[in-house]
């Protein structure tokens, strides 16, 4: 089975975390998500983070760590997610491809339907920021 490996951004202002959309002709579409995309051939995960940050919603990382790793299998595709805690960035997000855009309080994080893979981090995240 294929295994997409990706990078995901946590990116933090205060209490809020920026979200985004899915489109709804993509896998897991029109779910809330964390953004970022599929790390490519001879590419960092740090690397990957900070160019589809800048291509998907026109942020840019000045400093990021990591926060958690894992793979979810899906069925029909195996992720493995690389987050990062995003905690210096500049730029104003917003959807560069068409996506819906949110800045949410972290507290109300469980109200937002994410994929499968994302409901580790949701928890993680409202019990630190808690």
């Amino acid at each position: 089975m294929k295994i997409v490996h990706v990078a995901a951004g946590i990116i933090v202002r205060d209490q809020q975390v920026f979200i985004s959309k899915r489109n709804s002709e993509q896998h897991q579409g029109n779910k809330w998500e964390f953004p970022g995309g599929k790390v490519e051939s001879g590419e960092s995960v740090l690397e990957a983070l900070t160019r589809e940050l800048k291509e998907e919603v026109n942020l840019d990382v000045l400093n990021a760590d990591a926060f958690h790793q894992l793979e979810f299998d899906y069925g029909d595709k195996i992720v493995q997610l690389d987050f990062y805690l995003v905690n210096d960035f500049t730029g104003v997000g917003k959807g560069l491809e068409g996506q819906q855009t949110a800045w949410v309080n972290i507290s109300e994080l469980a109200d937002y339907n994410f994929p499968a893979a994302n409901q580790v981090i949701v928890e993680m995240l409202m019990t630190q920021f808690a």
